[in-house]
């Protein structure tokens, strides 16, 4: 088991009906490898400036997270001020600041170049393409994308279609990409442009796997109280892969089981600011919710006397 996750550590400023916090822990990779160090171990490819602090992901390291491919250089660590209004599914980017992320150039020592499983975090899909030219011979590589990259790299993005085993895109950006406006015609377009499987991630509503064998969907777990939906997608891709690292399978059955794996842990991580719900969660309260989860969509066929 061997998986890698190549993406932003940031510090985010975060408004919600509930709250504020300012300058919390987030990005891409500190989500997903914060979800899926639960089930295996998880090697991290990123970097933070010299005002990152470094102290905040011990629980990390704690969870057998191994952060040497973390670089800390001379700048300022990439940062994202947010804000949501009730509808949680939508945010409102009030500033981006880069900073030492605009010219990450991601390099992989020897254990990251070995991985079997690899997350591509939403970067620029150049980088995503340079990762892959440096890894041996992966089992699985799934990657998230943006709609900005989407706009304003589509040939490259198009380039790394073919090499991804899984693309991860909610709604509006499987529908940007495949110029489609129905989610399942999207999908069945972004198969033929070369992903061999497409999760469509859908917020509250949950998630749909598409391949060419099958779909799939998973519903969101219904929560009375959500709080911060700031990186839910990341925590998502962490549990779908960490679940399909710890099992060593890649068949129909894992794949279902690794989207209601991806949809438990993210339902976790809405229930509090930034990564508050991850750090003290234990793989128990992930396999009581994931069992929950299946008694929540379990029913009988209809009986024969009703036709």
């Amino acid at each position: 088991m061997s998986l890698l996750v190549v993406g932003s550590v940031a510090l985010d400023s975060v408004e919600t009906p509930f709250g504020a916090r300012e300058n919390v822990l987030g990005g891409s990779a500190t989500y997903f490898s914060a979800s899926a160090s639960l089930l295996t171990k998880v090697s991290v490819v990123g970097v933070v400036g010299d005002d990152f602090p470094i102290e905040q992901l011990e629980f990390l390291k704690e969870r057998g997270v191994a952060l040497d491919g973390l670089e800390k250089v001379t700048g300022k660590t990439f940062r994202w001020k947010g804000k949501y209004g009730y509808d949680l599914n939508v945010a409102q980017t009030l500033d981006t600041q880069l900073n030492v992320f605009e010219h990450f150039q991601p390099k992989l020592d020897a254990r990251a170049r070995a991985a079997e499983r690899i997350f591509l975090g939403n970067i620029d899909p150049e980088l995503q393409l340079r990762v892959l030219d440096q890894v041996v011979r992966p089992k699985l590589i799934c990657a998230d994308t943006m709609n900005y990259w989407i706009t304003s790299k589509r040939e490259t993005l198009l380039k790394l279609l073919p090499r991804v085993d899984v693309l991860m895109v909610n709604d509006g950006e499987a529908r940007q990409l495949a110029g489609e406006s129905n989610v399942m015609r999207a999908a069945a377009a972004i198969l033929r442009l070369g992903a061999r499987a497409v999760v469509v991630k859908r917020g509250e509503y949950g998630a749909l796997l598409v391949s060419r064998d099958e779909s799939f969907y998973a519903p969101a777990y219904p929560l009375s109280e959500v709080i911060d939906p700031t990186g839910a997608g990341d925590t998502f891709a962490g549990g779908f892969l960490g679940l399909l690292d710890r099992l060593e399978d890649g068949s129909v059955r894992s794949l279902r089981q690794a989207v209601v794996m991806g949809c438990t842990i993210a339902s976790f991580t809405v229930e509090a600011f930034s990564l508050d719900r991850l750090r003290t969660l234990s793989l128990a309260d992930v396999r009581q919710r994931y069992s929950s989860f299946k008694s929540l969509v379990q029913f009988d066929e209809l009986p024969d006397h009703v036709a």
